[in-house]
């Protein structure tokens, strides 16, 4: 198994859709037409190069209509968002969202952000995300509870060095 982080390359958009979509309760569900625009506006677009992870990242310019993306653009001038951090249950646990995590530190601060940006179910709870963000040094600047996604989000923020 190789699990180097690299670009996503459009011969695995599709599997890492259905990943995507097997976990639609931590993420949320997209149909093929906004997984590719999605893909196409980020910042950061990585995977696993076996393709049993992935993150997305977009900065404060995407033209992305999410509500989470648009309280941070309300509130912030400048700031890479995490739209979706996901790794496939039969790799977790062996560090790979921190790295996921690390690459995009790395990234962004190539290119002057200072700010890493991102949301966490409270309801309903995902305290593995929890615990990786606490371990990442990313602070509660806010809430949001979205009747219509059925959920309420803490707002996270990490600046960066």
């Amino acid at each position: 198994m190789n699990d180097s982080i690299v670009p996503i390359t459009d011969d695995v958009v599709e599997a890492l859709l259905k990943l995507n979509n097997d976990h639609a309760t931590e993420t949320s569900e997209l149909g093929p037409e906004a997984w590719h625009r999605l893909i196409e506006h980020a910042f950061h677009a990585v995977m696993l190069e076996d393709g049993a992870g992935f993150l997305i990242a977009l900065d404060q310019g995407a033209p992305y209509a999410n509500v989470n993306h648009g309280w941070f653009r309300a509130r912030y001038e400048r700031f890479v968002y995490v739209d979706r951090l996901l790794v496939a249950p039969e790799v977790r646990g062996r560090g790979h969202a921190a790295r996921f995590y690390e690459d995009l530190f790395e990234r962004a601060r190539s290119v002057g952000h200072g700010l890493v940006a991102c949301e966490v179910n409270v309801d309903p709870p995902n305290p593995a995300s929890d615990a990786l963000h606490a371990r990442l040094g990313f602070v509660e600047v806010g809430r949001l509870h979205r009747p219509e996604a059925d959920k309420t989000v803490r707002y996270l923020v990490r600046e960066l060095d």
